[in-house]
């Protein structure tokens, strides 16, 4: 499956920052875009966070701009602890600092995102999320 079922700005994003997907981000977006259970097995450095991460947060950023976004947690990522610190800023923070800028450059409103690790007050429990809308100021 290629970029085109992102939003253009994700799309656009994905693009400048890598060019093409890999073998196995393309064949995974087809299996989560449905919104079914999926378990991607594929090497180290393959794209398996990235495909799962981009596919979130394209149906996070989309809910947003038809006004639909809850405050709620709608994405739960589980990583080994090993590896957490560097899936979340690799494939979560970065991707969300970067489409912020471009969403933003168009007129778009931010984005929030939390780590949490620990059990933690209600406020740091949202996971993502996108606040939707046209930018006002």
């Amino acid at each position: 499956m290629s970029l085109s079922r992102f939003h253009p700005i994700i799309a656009e994003w994905f693009r400048a920052r890598f060019g093409s997907p890999t073998d196995v981000q393309a064949r995974s977006w087809p299996a989560i875009a449905p919104g079914d259970d999926v378990l991607i097995s594929a090497p180290t450095g393959s794209g398996k966070t990235l495909a799962a991460f981009l596919s979130c947060l394209d149906a996070l950023f989309k809910q947003a701009l038809a006004g639909g976004l809850e405050d709620r947690t709608q994405v739960v990522y589980v990583s080994p602890l090993k590896a957490l610190s560097n899936d979340i800023q690799k494939n979560l923070h970065e991707p969300l600092a970067e489409i912020s800028e471009r969403a933003q450059a168009v007129g778009l409103r931010g984005r929030r995102s939390a780590l949490r690790s620990a059990p933690a007050t209600p406020r740091v429990r949202r996971v993502s999320r996108w606040s939707g809308g046209r930018r006002t100021s």
